[in-house]
């Protein structure tokens, strides 16, 4: 029997806010929306999953987010930071198995400048000019972006956590806001930047308005890449009796997102990994298409730590590459060696 609200969904690519309550609230258009998300994604993308080979560069921030491990008043964090060859090492060992996207991600580090950040992307892309690289270092002003960009950098991820700017205060130490989230992610798409933004599902004071108010700021933003994942709790955080996102809801708004953006880049996350042992591939099957694999060196691996029990931190990258590769095929898709663009469609979305 066919689900009316599913199929709305999948032809109009959009639903009314009591519709989207409906669906957001109940598991009852679970079965139907999820198929209905796979057969969207292979439209689209058929049964490609692309790998983007991450490398967490520095564990070091600034900032307080009252949820995240790496948060600057955990004086229990183990801190580091890659050096410029470790990094270039990493992007060198990936692109022997495979990789063509290197994603250098990190807390907001004053160490890495600017002119290092530079650096780094420009040698990236001179020792492997066919691959992308994408950035996802944080809030910067839009001048360092620039530099970003005019470096070679491709993509940057900056996730707005949730639209709602009381909520987000909730989430976020007091000189954090929304309005300068929302403006480093404008001013990225301006520059011309392939944009990630996407949410934490579950978080803490999250209720179904906030998830669809994220939906709609995705809407108006129309990102290239959109990174969801259940909210996980770290034990040094103010959020540490928290309770963890929900599997069955994380699916539920990917395979929503693969309705109302058909074209996007979706990441199954390993915190879709952690919460469940299975969670990378149902999240595949939901309608995402590219997997992370950590590209970083096995003795940093643990002390990135934004969230407790994170899973691959003892593998080395082949390890982790040949791991993959089988729960992918097990999914019933296959990993293609590929830069992996967006496939904007004219039209809707």
């Amino acid at each position: 029997m066919k689900d009316a609200i599913v199929a709305t969904l999948r032809q109009n690519r959009d639903l009314s806010d009591d519709e989207l309550r409906e669906l957001i609230g109940t598991d009852r258009h679970d079965a139907a929306l999820i198929r209905a998300a796979d057969e969207v994604r292979r439209e689209h993308y058929g049964d490609a999953v692309y790998l983007r080979g991450l490398i967490e560069i520095t564990s070091y921030c600034k900032n307080n987010c009252l949820y995240c491990g790496l948060r600057a008043g955990n004086r229990r964090a183990e801190r580091y930071r890659l050096s410029r060859e470790e990094i270039l090492a990493c992007c060198e060992e990936g692109y022997a198995l495979g990789y063509r996207t290197f994603v250098l991600q990190g807390g907001e580090d004053p160490a890495f400048t600017d002119d290092l950040i530079c650096e780094l992307v420009a040698q990236i892309k001179r020792a492997h000019p066919d691959c992308a690289v994408t950035l996802s270092l944080g809030e910067k002003p839009r001048e360092s972006y620039e530099r970003y960009f005019t470096a070679g950098a491709d993509r940057y991820l900056l996730r707005h956590e949730t639209a709602d700017p009381a909520h987000y205060a909730k989430l976020h130490p007091a000189e954090m806001r929304f309005e300068n989230r929302r403006r480093c992610l404008y001013d990225l798409k301006e520059i011309g930047y392939q944009v990630g933004a996407g949410f934490m599902v579950g978080s803490p004071y999250q209720t179904t308005d906030h998830l669809i108010a994220d939906l709609r700021f995705l809407q108006e933003l129309q990102p290239d890449m959109i990174g969801i994942g259940p909210y996980l709790t770290h034990r040094d955080t103010p959020f540490h009796d928290k309770e963890n996102g929900s599997l069955a809801l994380s699916l539920r708004m990917l395979a929503i997102l693969r309705l109302m953006f058909p074209y996007a880049l979706l990441p199954s996350t390993t915190a879709l990994g952690t919460v469940d042992p299975a969670g990378r591939e149902l999240g595949l099957k939901a309608g995402g298409n590219v997997v992370m694999p950590n590209l970083s060196p096995v003795g940093v691996r643990k002390k990135y730590a934004i969230y407790d029990n994170k899973i691959c931190t003892g593998e080395e990258s082949a390890q982790c590459r040949d791991c993959l590769e089988r729960r992918v095929r097990s999914a019933g898709y296959r990993i293609v060696t590929d830069r992996g663009d967006v496939k904007r469609t004219r039209g809707r979305g």
